[in-house]
C-alpha cells in the first residue's frame, strides 16, 4: 500500500477514534438522539473530513443501520444499550469504528464484544483465514454466556468502497479468505442476549446509490444531484433536508437506483453490544488505524 494512501487511512482513523471516544462520553439519560447525531456528523465535517456513512446509533435489540430521522424526538433512556458506529473518510479512504455505551447494568455484555475484538486483532496476520478470526470472536463471546450475531460480519475496505472482501465472520467457519499483507478491513463483533441472528425492521433511514439511470421527476433528479458526490457511499434521508426529495426516495428505490438499509435487529427485548476497529494487515500482524 502506497505511503500516501496509508497516511489517509491513518488520518481518518485518528479523527474517527477521537470523535467516537468523546461522543460516547456525552451519552446520558434524557439526551436527545437527534442532537447527538447532528453534533457528531457536524464535527467530522468541521474537522475537514467527510462521513463514510451516517452516524449509526442503534438501541438495545437494534444492532445496526439506525440513525436519526428529521425531527426525531427520541431521547436516551435508563437501561439503554447504545451502539455508536462512526465512519470517517478522507478522499474515500475509510475509518470504520464502533463502541457501545451502557445506560444500565450490562457490563459483561459490553466486555464480550470488546474483548472479542481485541482477541481477533491479536490473531490477525498474513496467512490466517477469516474463519479462524471468526472462531476467536465466537469463543470470546460464548465463554461469557452470550451469542455472537452470525449474520453480521466485518468487511474489507477500499477507496469509496465500504463493503468488499474479505468478509470477517463473527462465528467459526471453515476456511474463508486468507489474509494478506496490505489488506484493509474492519472487524466488528456483536454480542447478544437474543437469538444470535438479526432480521430487518420496517424503519429505513439510510440509503446508497447503486445505479445511474435517467430520472424524469424533478424532485428525484434533485435527490440524485445531492447524493452523486457520495460515489455510492451511504447517506441519510435526513441529509436531503427537503420534504419533496424525501418523498422521492421510495420511487428511486423501486427503480433500483437507490438501495435502502433497514434497521437490523435481534428479537424484541434482547440486548446487543458492538465494538469495531479498522486495521491494515502488516508483514507480522496488523496496524489498527482507529485506536
Amino acid at each position: 500500500m502506497k505511503d500516501e494512501i496509508l497516511e489517509k487511512y491513518f488520518a481518518a482513523g485518528k479523527l474517527a477514534a477521537t470523535i467516537l471516544r468523546e461522543s460516547a462520553q456525552e451519552i446520558r439519560v434524557g439526551r436527545s438522539y437527534l442532537e447527538l447525531v447532528e453534533s457528531v456528523e457536524g464535527r467530522v465535517k468541521n474537522e475537514g473530513a467527510d462521513l463514510a456513512f451516517p452516524l449509526n446509533v442503534s438501541l438495545n435489540e437494534d444492532a445496526a443501520h439506525d440513525t436519526a430521522s428529521a425531527g426525531d424526538e427520541r431521547v436516551f433512556g435508563k437501561g439503554d444499550v447504545v451502539k455508536l458506529d462512526l465512519g470517517v473518510q478522507i478522499d474515500g479512504y475509510i475509518a470504520d469504528t464502533a463502541t457501545t455505551v451502557d445506560l444500565g447494568n450490562n457490563g459483561l455484555l459490553l466486555e464480550a464484544s470488546r474483548e472479542a475484538l481485541e482477541a481477533a486483532i491479536r490473531a490477525v496476520r498474513p496467512g490466517v483465514t477469516a474463519g479462524k478470526i471468526g472462531a476467536v470472536v465466537e469463543n470470546e463471546i460464548a465463554r461469557r454466556g452470550y451469542r455472537p450475531i452470525a449474520n453480521l460480519t466485518g468487511h474489507g475496505l477500499d477507496q469509496y468502497v465500504l463493503h468488499q472482501d474479505p468478509t470477517i465472520p463473527n462465528i467459526a467457519i471453515n476456511g474463508g479468505t486468507v489474509l494478506e499483507e496490505g489488506m484493509a478491513f474492519a472487524i466488528e463483533p456483536f454480542a447478544t442476549t437474543g437469538s444470535g441472528r438479526v432480521g430487518e425492521k420496517a424503519r429505513v433511514e439510510i440509503y446508497s446509490q447503486i445505479a445511474e439511470k435517467p430520472v424524469r421527476i424533478p424532485s428525484a433528479r434533485s435527490v440524485m444531484e445531492r447524493v452523486r458526490d457520495r460515489r455510492g457511499l451511504p447517506f441519510s434521508r435526513r441529509w436531503l433536508n427537503d420534504k419533496k426529495m424525501e418523498f422521492a426516495v421510495p420511487g428511486l428505490v423501486r427503480s433500483q437506483i437507490l438501495h435502502g438499509y433497514p434497521v437490523l435487529a435481534d428479537i424484541p427485548g434482547s440486548l446487543v453490544s458492538q465494538h469495531e476497529h479498522t486495521l491494515i494487515v502488516t508483514a507480522d500482524g496488523c496496524i489498527v488505524t482507529t485506536r
